[in-house]
């Protein structure tokens, strides 16, 4: 579950900009009621689905950047108020990485302080590879909300995003200060281990205590919904695409199980690897296909696919049709 926070953002920008909104939600299976109470959640796939079909009805498919880059940062409410009330920048690191799943059950934050200090996003129970608005949203979002606790144009020493995107990449890079890049290992960004000592703007330390114990007791009210195995399957096989060759003792020991104990498990849930793994390289090439721009060898090397011949087998056994032919079809 999401507090929904993100998918009213993109509610309000569909009404400013004068599109009904009614037909949309029915899409995706939400109620203007729902939309309409600050105080309702909503399923984190339904919020992915509402942003993708608003994307399209806004004709802008970087939304979840455009979002985070206008929002009032105070509309995330409890967790942003926790953060800024924090004393320096790396308090507020570790407060919303301890405390995202408050507003979003499906977002784990993770900060690390080394030589620099890292923050990295994942998703539980959520496949992160039909996924990229909400995902951009967060990676922007966190980076914007670390500028204004702090009053300065914090530039991280690498930015990174785990999808592939072959359009708006300059604006996002202008905004970001340095390069971004796509289709990389990892959601994560470095800021210089400097930042962690940043005294925020609006520190208040005797509200920060009191919402820390709100946060602490909305952590434990917050119902433990673990990760389903496929999705935490097909979350480790996405990493590992790009690279070639998936193996499954790979991705057990990414799951911190062996082979065996991952075989085991997912045919006592009527699972199979191989089965999950096409119908993954099916999906994302659906996806990366819809991207006119990306060429059919880059999609190719994506998926794990060392010729475009045989990704052009693989995809034909998956849909009577060739790569090119769905794309000139339009029927994805």
């Amino acid at each position: 579950m999401a507090g929904g926070g993100l998918s009213r953002l993109a509610i309000a920008r569909l009404k400013r900009a004068g599109l009904p909104v009614a037909p949309l939600l029915r899409r995706v299976g939400l109620t203007p009621e729902v939309i309409a109470d600050p105080e309702e959640g909503l399923s984190v796939r339904s919020q992915v689905a509402l942003l993708d079909e608003a994307a399209i009805a806004l004709k802008d498919d970087c939304l979840g950047f455009t979002l985070a880059r206008d929002f009032d940062p105070r509309e995330i409410g409890l967790l942003y108020y926790v953060m800024a009330s924090s004393q320096t920048l790396g308090d507020a690191l570790k407060r919303v990485a301890r405390y995202s799943q408050i507003t979003n059950e499906a977002l784990v934050v993770r900060y690390r302080e080394g030589n620099r200090l890292l923050i990295n996003l994942s998703y539980s129970g959520v496949p992160r590879h039909s996924e990229r608005h909400q995902i951009e949203f967060c990676m922007f979002g966190v980076l914007r909300i670390c500028r204004v606790l702090t009053g300065q144009n914090l530039v991280p020493q690498h930015f990174s995003i785990a999808h592939y995107r072959s359009e708006g990449i300059s604006e996002m890079a202008r905004f970001v200060g340095t390069k971004v890049e796509f289709g990389a290992d990892k959601d994560e960004f470095a800021l210089n281990v400097d930042a962690r000592e940043l005294p925020l703007i609006h520190s208040d330390t005797y509200l920060n205590d009191l919402l820390l114990k709100y946060c602490e007791a909305a952590l434990a009210d917050r119902r433990d919904d673990t990760s389903q195995l496929r999705t935490r399957v097909e979350n480790a096989i996405s990493s590992l695409l790009p690279h070639g060759r998936v193996l499954v003792e790979d991705v057990a020991r990414g799951l911190g199980m062996s082979k065996r104990t991952l075989a085991r498990r997912l045919s006592d849930e009527g699972l199979n690897f191989t089965e999950i793994l096409q119908q993954l390289r099916h999906d994302l090439a659906v996806r990366y296909l819809d991207d006119r721009k990306m060429h059919v060898s880059k999609i190719a090397w994506l998926l794990g696919f060392h010729e475009v011949s045989a990704f052009t087998h693989a995809f034909n056994c998956w849909t009577g049709k060739t790569p090119r032919q769905m794309r000139t079809a339009g029927a994805y």
